[in-house]
């Protein structure tokens, strides 16, 4: 190199730090080119100079050093430019550099060259500048007697290789002698010296090229060697660098092999003598496992599992053997995240080998699993929550079953909240982990230990479900970024479904683990639970969690993700879920069948076998769809709603059609119609396919799951039947209701059926014993049999009774608001009145039905009639009702004349049908002569009953009262004279009317109210009309007036009656031809002053008046204008015999506190018609002390300022009346009142002239016929 001149580039004053690093004696000599022009102020040429000088101290060299390695990280380029201006100077560099490296002992210069040498090498990338390195290496180790210098050579070998790995394969194959060297410094009794060759061994094998060279080194040398060597480590440098190399080498499947070859061999010989200090890898790994240093624990276990991933099975029981397990169970402890995820991975691959459960090392560890779950869930690494998770569902599915997992509930309740905390992880990959895992724990060995925590599974459940209904409703189109590809949605719908199948599965092994505890009395309830404790944690309660949950979670979830797609093996699961769910919870497979059947699920499992089990493909989910449809028919078939249930037999003949047929169907619904359609000659195995297709769609219409249209339908139930009828065939019952409701539901409305269709049903109907066998209860289906008359002539009777046998809770509701004015009629009932109004003739069959059927059914038909008729007043059916029944009567007496109430039990329902067409009559209407027919035919029946014959003589009672007052005075005049030529009625009224007073076996008291109201009115008639008596009757006069003066409880209607009864006869001065009133029993002579008024006596006058006056205290409506009206016959008997009684009666002072015991607080309270007819008697009989002038004046002031327009006709009546009496009795002395009372009248008579009469005169209360204007006027 040239020599400047001595004064250049002296350091100047105040630069000591870069002045040391200048060799200051020959310096001067140096060209400025080696100098680096930054600081620090370096000069190559000192440097070459100053580093082999002997008398330069160490600590300068080092300096120097260390100056020369900052420029290098400093000023590389620079630095690189100032070492290669000339070839010859560097490879001298490099050369001193490494003779400083090999003969200095001072560690930390060692360090220092070997950092400068490695980025000179590096960063110059020159071959010659590598070559000659590597040969002054070669040479050094070669010429070394023994392996004590060596340290230093081959750490830089180790990290040249390290810095440029190409090396590796050079140094192989070029330096091939150093191996043997290698091998020597594995065995000088330097860790340090060992550690070199390990670092450097590792960097070798990391080539693949180099390794391979190397093979048979390491098989006959290196193997033993290396296993020795890191088996007796003792520094955490060695062992390091001994699991760099064991990692190298655990890349190849070939050095595992040799390797774990090894060590099986020295595992074989443990018992005999070996060669000494041979070890095998299991043992090493498992040493370190055992250290406290958790560097090495975790690159122990990342070398198990190097070794593992080649071949599990291969490999594994070595490990196994070892009692690795345990240890790595042990470390799932530790609060280190990497040890804890090492030890999961060794577990995971572990796990695949069976010893690894046979020899019961998950039976120890499960516990550390579980609570090492728990205390991850608590961090925030998600892939340690996945392989946590991963792990556990290993063991969960591989576990076998004769080995028990879990020693105690506790374990398992921990183990299940800890899923449950993980499936509720916002991570998605977490909670799919932690589903599978579910899916795996819900395993019956698993969950074996008692009690069975019932409850704990049922949350452990919801969460799962919980999660993935979250999961499913999130929007397709949600991003961080607002916005979605097509792509993005696809694979978000693609991870739905995945998750949605696993959480099926899950649920799928919870119901077969309901399914298998069923079989176990031990696991039905906690045996620890107190007797009086609410059992809550049963296997009872947790089935019906199961089919609560899928019902509310599971099938919502289904459906929603199959309107974005359709996966079959999800389906699969599905279905089968819905198939376990009929045995799990038996007791209610009927009503979810229905709920099904109600949901389209015919519909949606028919569509899954078109769609995927064409052919033979998906015959997995075909077997499913199958079964699935199969029990829900048979459920669906074994408890109908609208029809009867099937016989045994025909349970098995359906089970036969749908166990063939299920399987072959897979063609779309215009596929299946036309199948059902075709009329050529159908064999056999056709003909059932037919029939299971026919009862799918019976049983979808049904349940209104109507997924064909119903015309197409309509035209291919036609023609099956018609190809029935050409083939002679007859087919099974159910298959036959199903064709018949199919084509009355699917009819339209104005078209018919052919004669030939027609015909075929009736030829079929024909042939089955009753027609509740192929009975379906549906409106349209009875307008089916009573629309033609070839059916409803031969069928109608009986379809009717069916039709009504089915109406409970209908016929019930009408029957309750019959008097509640006109409620919506059901949609049953609607068309039922409609045929009615279409075919009247109908009825009559009605009426047959009421004779004929059940007391039950009979008693639906009447309500079902009496509403038609009281909501269809234009429709004139009375003469065809009546001429029905007067035949049935008619039959009736001959059949049963002696004791017709031994006749049919539905009599009574008759004649209250025939009293109700009676009352629905207008008023004032002649009676024809079958009216007087049936009058005289009714009479008849009457007079062959009893007194107790209730049910019979109560509708006839009121039939005979309503004929007598709803027609005209001739009719009535007529009816009389025939109902008074019944001498047996006559008796039968005396009967009837005694029991009135007796004190047992008295009928019911609405009875006695028609017997005392009908006497009455007979004895009218026949005292107004002169009619002939051929019978009379008898009634004691004194039970009469004992029953007026203390009379019955609640019997206000019987008191009334009565008194219309007694009022008649004052009426007649007792003089009737009809009625005998006699006296009870033997009585004294009466009083000369009791002789003018017999055959009352004034003390039966004044009993009879105080009883009329408790009567009329009772403010009961009916029952006062009763009691006025008796108190004015009476009053005018006793002023026609004795005018002196009579005012002492009106003018006893009791009656003035009755006057204001009936009058209330209210406004105007006179104003009502049994007030003032009260007060007009007191006005005529001149009661001044009962009712004064001032009174009177108040009464007619009063009424002359209250608004007249609101009272009824009755109380107007009433008011003019007592108008009319306070005029002509000349009470009004004063002149204004005069003319208040005149304008009074002047307003009322138009008034009263023109006010409508009450609505309804003829009445029923409590089941007696009641005419208000008989009672009251």
């Amino acid at each position: 190199m040239a020599v400047r001149e001595p004064a250049a580039g002296l350091p100047r004053p105040g630069r000591d730090e870069e002045a040391a690093l200048l060799f200051e004696r020959a310096h001067y000599r140096h060209d400025p080119r080696w100098l680096l022009p930054v600081p620090p102020r370096l000069c190559l040429a000192c440097a070459l100079e100053l580093l082999p000088e002997p008398s330069v101290s160490l600590v300068r060299k080092k300096h120097v050093l260390s100056g020369f390695r900052d420029a290098l990280m400093r000023h590389a380029s620079l630095v690189m430019q100032l070492v290669a201006q000339d070839q010859r100077v560097c490879i001298h560099f490099i050369s001193m550099l490494f003779g400083l490296l090999c003969n200095v002992e001072d560690g930390s210069i060692t360090d220092l060259c070997i950092e400068v040498l490695i980025q000179l090498t590096t960063q110059l990338k020159l071959e010659q500048t590598i070559h000659c390195l590597l040969y002054e290496c070669h040479k050094e180790l070669c010429n070394m007697p023994s392996m004590r210098g060596s340290l230093a050579t081959l750490t830089l070998l180790g990290k040249l290789v390290d810095a440029i790995p190409a090396l590796a394969d050079k140094l192989v194959m070029e330096h091939s002698d150093l191996m043997e060297h290698l091998l020597r410094g594995l065995v000088y009794p330097s860790e340090g010296v060992q550690a070199s060759v390990c670092y450097l061994y590792g960097k070798l094998y990391s080539s693949p090229v180099a390794a391979e060279m190397l093979l048979g080194h390491f098989r006959e040398k290196l193997c033993p060697l290396f296993l020795s060597t890191m088996d007796g480590a003792q520094t955490k440098e060695l062992k390091i660098n001994c699991l760099g190399l064991l990692r190298q080498l655990l890349k190849y499947d070939l050095f595992v092999s040799m390797i774990m070859n090894k060590s099986a061999l020295v595992e074989s010989t443990e018992s005999v003598e070996g060669p000494p200090g041979e070890t095998s890898l299991p043992l090493v790994l498992k040493k370190l496992l055992l250290s406290r240093d958790e560097t090495l624990q975790v690159a122990s276990a990342h070398c198990i599992t190097a070794v593992l991933v080649h071949s599990p099975a291969k490999h594994a029981p070595a490990f196994i053997h070892a009692d690795i397990p345990e240890f790595l169970f042990e470390h799932l402890s530790s609060s280190s995240e990497v040890l804890v995820w090492s030890s999961y991975n060794c577990l995971i691959l572990l796990a695949e080998e069976p010893l690894f459960f046979s020899k019961c090392h998950t039976v120890y560890g499960i516990e550390s699993v579980v609570r090492s779950l728990q205390g991850i869930l608590r961090m925030n690494n998600t892939e340690l929550h996945k392989q946590g998770l991963l792990l556990f569902t290993q063991i969960l599915t591989r576990q076998p079953e004769e080995i028990k997992l879990f020693p105690s509930s506790a374990l398992c309740r921990d183990a299940g909240r800890a899923l449950q905390e993980a499936v509720n992880s916002p991570v998605l990959e977490v909670a799919a982990e932690a589903v599978k895992a579910i899916s795996a724990f819900l395993r019956k060995d698993h969950q074996s230990a008692l009690p069975v925590l019932y409850k704990e599974l049922q949350a452990l459940l919801k969460a799962m479900l919980s999660r993935c209904a979250d999961f499913s409703q999130i929007p397709l189109n949600w991003r961080p970024l607002g916005h979605a590809s097509s792509r993005d949605s696809e694979k978000t719908i693609l991870r739905r479904g995945s998750f949605l199948l696993s959480t099926l599965e899950g649920f799928r092994n919870a119901c077969r683990l309901a399914v298998e505890f069923q079989s176990e009395p031990s696991a039905q309830e906690n045996p620890f639970t107190a007797p009086s404790a609410e059992k809550e944690d049963t296997l009872e309660a947790f089935s019906e969690f199961l089919l609560s949950a899928c019902d509310s979670l599971c099938i919502p979830m289904v459906m929603r993700y199959s309107e974005q797609a359709t996966h079959p093996a999800l389906m699969e699961v599905f279905l089968s879920v819905l198939h376990s769910l009929f045995v799990i919870v038996p007791h209610m497979k009927e009503e979810f069948s229905k709920k099904l059947a109600a949901s389209s699920f015919i519909q949606l499992t028919l569509e899954l076998k078109a769609r995927f089990c064409s052919g033979l493909s998906h015959s997995a989910l075909n077997q499913v769809c199958s079964s699935f449809l199969y029990y829900m028919c048979i459920n669906l078939l074994s408890a109908p709603e609208k029809t009867g249930p099937p016989s045994q037999e025909e349970l098995s003949a359906v089970s036969e059609i749908l166990q063939h047929g299920l399987p072959q169907i897979s063609s779309r619904s215009p596929e299946s119609l036309a199948f059902l359609s075709d009329r050529q000659y159908v064999e056999g195995a056709t003909r059932q396919r037919q029939y299971c297709i026919l009862l799918l769609f019976y049983l979808a219409y049904i349940h209104e799951d109507r997924f064909v249209s119903e015309a197409e339908l309509f035209m291919a139930v036609r023609s099956f039947l018609l190809s029935l009828q050409d083939q002679g065939e007859c087919p099974p019952l159910v298959v036959f209701r199903a064709s018949i409701y199919l084509l009355a539901i699917c009819q339209d409305k104005d078209g018919a059926l052919d004669e030939a269709v027609v015909g075929a049903i009736r030829k079929l109907l024909e042939g089955i014993p009753d027609l509740h066998l192929v009975y379906t209860h549906h409106p349209l289906l009875l307008r089916l049999f009573l629309l033609y008359p070839e059916l409803m002539s031969r069928f109608g009777h009986r379809v009717l009774e069916l039709w009504f046998s089915w109406e409970e809770s209908i016929c019930e509701e009408l029957d309750d608001v019959a008097s509640a004015g006109q409620p919506t009629l059901p949609a049953s009932l609607a068309a039922l009145f409609h045929m009615l109004r279409s075919s009247p003739s109908t009825l009559l069959i009605l009426l047959d039905l009421i004779y004929s059927s059940p007391v039950d059914t009979a008693r639906k038909v009447l309500i079902v009639l009496r509403t038609f008729l009281r909501r269809n007043e234009d429709v004139q059916v009375g003469g065809l009702i009546r001429g029905h029944f007067l035949l049935i009567l008619q039959h009736l007496l001959v059949e049963h004349g002696s004791s017709p109430s031994e006749a049919s039990g539905n009599l009574p329902l008759l004649l209250s049908l025939l009293s109700l067409v009676q009352l629905r009559n207008e008023s004032e209407q002649e009676l024809d002569s079958m009216a007087m027919k049936l009058l005289h035919q009714v009479s008849k029946l009457c007079g062959k009953c009893s007194p107790t014959d209730t049910d019979i003589l109560q509708p006839s009672f009121n039939f005979l009262y309503w004929s007598l007052h709803q027609t005209t005075l001739g009719s009535q005049k007529r009816a009389a004279a025939v109902l008074l030529s019944s001498t047996a009625l006559i008796e039968l009224l005396e009967k009837t009317l005694a029991l009135t007073w007796a004190e047992e076996g008295s009928p019911r008291t609405e009875l006695l109210c028609s017997a005392w109201l009908l006497t009455a009115s007979f004895s009218a008639q026949q005292h107004d009309g002169n009619l002939q008596v051929h019978q009379t009757l008898s009634v004691e006069l004194d039970q009469v007036l004992k029953a007026l003066s203390f009379p019955k409880k609640k019997a206000a209607l019987l008191s009334a009656a009565i008194l219309r009864f007694l009022r008649t006869a004052l009426q007649q001065s007792f003089s009737s031809a009809l009625v005998a009133l006699l006296p009870s029993g033997t009585q004294p002579p009466p009083a000369p002053e009791d002789t003018v008024l017999a055959p009352l006596g004034t003390s039966q006058v004044l009993s009879l008046v105080i009883g009329l006056q408790n009567l009329l205290v009772q403010k009961d409506p009916l029952l006062s204008h009763a009691c006025v009206g008796c108190l004015e016959a009476l009053l005018d008997y006793l002023h026609a015999r004795s005018p002196d009684v009579a005012l002492h009666v009106a003018s006893q002072p009791w009656n003035r506190f009755l006057l204001f015991t009936l009058l209330d607080a209210g406004e105007n309270s006179f104003l009502r018609a049994e007030i003032l007819r009260l007060m007009t008697l007191f006005v005529r009989f001149r009661s001044s002390s009962i009712l004064s002038r001032e009174e009177v004046g108040h009464v007619l002031q009063g009424a002359a300022l209250a608004d007249l327009s609101t009272l009824s006709s009755t109380t107007l009546q009433a008011l003019r009346g007592f108008f009319l009496q306070v005029q002509s009795m000349g009470l009004l002395a004063d002149h204004s009142m005069a003319q208040t009372l005149q304008a009074s009248l002047e307003g009322l008579s138009p008034r009263a002239s023109t006010a409508q009469p009450p609505l309804q005169d003829m009445i029923c209360l409590g089941g007696v016929a009641v005419s208000l204007s008989h009672i009251r006027d």
